[in-house]
């Protein structure tokens, strides 16, 4: 558990199900403002459960514990309140919008942020909205055009993804959700996406990363390393767990990858 006296997330004994199966089973987890922590397991372990529970998905269920965002009851809040105060979920499989371009939706999304956080300018000019978005896109090398196509619609794995850390880099959470970010990419467009992440790293960003695999924290290296196996947080560590998972896989844990 992080020691601090203002923590971003305090998570204790959360228990969530998901058409009444029990899917997350007693974790507590606690995240300092600037930390970053990521989480591994095995398919079936209940990480994609638990970051889309944290973002207020209806399809899971909190049964038991507590959740705590920046002191405020998480669990009370509506999935529209939670982004407001910060949190991010970047997607693990994107949907696709027809009819609405990535500029467009990003600049209705960041002016909604804006009005409710003061940490962010409020830019609400589509002028220099434009500007803007095209910096955050030319630091993340893509082209501008990208920003006028519709959302991920025939975009690529590896294009929904970048649209994914675009987004969050416009944003910039005080605490992104990031479900197997890397699932998917090429060696260039898992530097693209650690890029983003890295050029974020601040006092003012905190982020929960879920991936299957140390490669992505290579590049991205974690304050805290969490291995989630059959719902449950059964160890917890630095990098060199990580690297032991990728050389050993999960069979300490009586597991199959």
């Amino acid at each position: 558990m992080t020691k601090n006296l203002r923590l971003l997330l305090s998570l204790k004994n959360l228990h969530i199900s998901v058409d009444g199966k029990d899917v997350v089973k007693g974790v507590s987890l606690d995240v300092a403002p600037g930390e970053i922590h990521a989480i591994m397991g095995p398919n079936g372990s209940g990480k994609s459960s638990f970051v889309n529970t944290l973002m207020g998905h209806p399809k899971y269920l909190v049964q038991k514990g507590s959740a705590e965002f920046d002191g405020k009851d998480l669990l009370k809040l509506l999935p529209s309140d939670r982004a407001q105060l910060g949190l991010f979920l970047a997607f693990q499989y994107p949907k696709e919008i027809a009819g609405v371009t990535l500029r467009s939706f990003l600049f209705a999304a960041y002016k909604a942020q804006s009005a409710a956080r003061e940490d962010l300018p409020n830019i609400i000019s589509p002028i220099k909205f434009k500007k803007f978005l095209d910096e955050k896109m030319q630091a993340l090398h893509m082209d501008s055009s990208f920003a006028e196509r519709f959302l991920n619609k025939g975009f690529s794995g590896g294009e929904k993804k970048k649209a994914e850390v675009l987004q969050m880099s416009v944003l910039h959470p005080r605490l992104a959700l990031m479900d197997e970010t890397d699932s998917g990419l090429d060696i260039d467009a898992l530097k693209i996406v650690a890029e983003g992440v890295n050029a974020m790293r601040s006092p003012s960003f905190s982020a929960i990363i879920v991936t299957h695999y140390a490669r992505l924290l290579d590049y991205v290296a974690p304050d805290h390393v969490h291995v989630m196996v059959g719902g449950r947080i059964v160890e917890s560590g630095g990098m060199e767990l990580a690297r032991a998972l990728e050389k050993d896989g999960y069979a300490r844990y009586g597991q199959k990858e």
